[in-house]
């Protein structure tokens, strides 16, 4: 089963992925950071196109 990966020390906190894909990324407002929600299911339709829209390029599919 693939995993979604964002690298926190490259995000930029611009929060395209959680507009694109609010069902696997969520934000963290203190840390302005994105993260993938636990339990989330990586393999959503949108989970690509978030990836693609992501201009820091820090979210990755393994």
């Amino acid at each position: 089963m693939a995993e979604i990966i964002i690298d926190h020390d490259e995000c930029i906190g611009c929060e395209a992925c959680v507009e694109t894909c609010p069902a696997v990324f969520e934000f963290n407002d203190e840390e302005e950071k994105a993260y993938v929600i636990e339990g989330s299911d990586p393999d959503e339709d949108c989970v690509d196109e978030a990836i693609a829209s992501c201009p820091a390029e820090c979210i990755e599919k393994v």
